[in-house]
């Protein structure tokens, strides 16, 4: 599968890596030229611009920022039409009480970037494993859940989990993609505080009652 990544920081360089350990054709697209180049040289990659990156994949990983998805996507959203687009990104910030979202009382991440990019196929995805998370062993047989309005984007987003080691788990659609992202300010901010969020949850078998 060709796939293009917008973004040459850290979840960019972990993912892009495991696949094209896959054998998947990834093209890396930055702001910086010489960026992109040194990400894509180090993954065995190919190197680009943003638009670059939107046209060569058939699938395609939005790495930045969730403030920046507007400067980035809208100028390529054109090239984006039909194609699975991925969102990693987590909308939080330090909050009096730990982590908060940065969308509370309006639209997911998820759902501006599928705004930004109105043909496209938004998937979420990824947003609960750090980038050294997938870089690393630890992530093989991780559950990722995903959100989705489009079978074949999530069908694209299964393939795309399964070729870094770890376990697609969809549920639901892309309008409990904000969920996802509440899960991850409870979550995240547990692991930064020492405290491990699977204690919360019993085995499955066990599950009710």
């Amino acid at each position: 599968m060709r796939i293009g990544i917008l973004g040459a920081g850290n979840m960019a360089g972990a993912l892009g890596a495991k696949w094209v350990e896959a054998g998947h054709d990834v093209l890396i697209g930055a702001r910086s030229a010489p960026r992109a180049e040194e990400l894509a040289k180090r993954i065995g990659a190919r190197a680009g611009g943003f638009a670059e990156a939107a046209e060569h994949g058939d699938a395609v990983l939005a790495a930045v920022g969730h403030t920046a998805t507007a400067e980035v996507v809208v100028p390529v959203a054109g090239l984006l039409v039909g194609k699975a687009l991925l969102d990693c990104s987590n909308p939080i910030v330090p909050g009096p009480d730990g982590l908060m979202l940065t969308t509370d009382g309006g639209p997911s991440a998820a759902r501006t970037l599928a705004d930004a990019a109105p043909g496209a196929h938004v998937v979420k995805a990824f947003h609960l494993g750090a980038a050294e998370l997938w870089a690393g062993p630890h992530g093989r047989g991780v559950a990722v859940p995903l959100c989705g309005d489009d079978p074949a984007a999530l069908a694209v987003a299964h393939t795309l989990v399964a070729a870094v080691g770890a376990v697609p788990l969809s549920v639901g659609g892309l309008d409990r993609a904000g969920y996802l992202e509440a899960t991850a300010a409870i979550v995240i901010g547990m692991w930064f505080a020492g405290q491990d969020p699977r204690t919360m949850l019993p085995a499955a078998e066990h599950a009710h009652g």
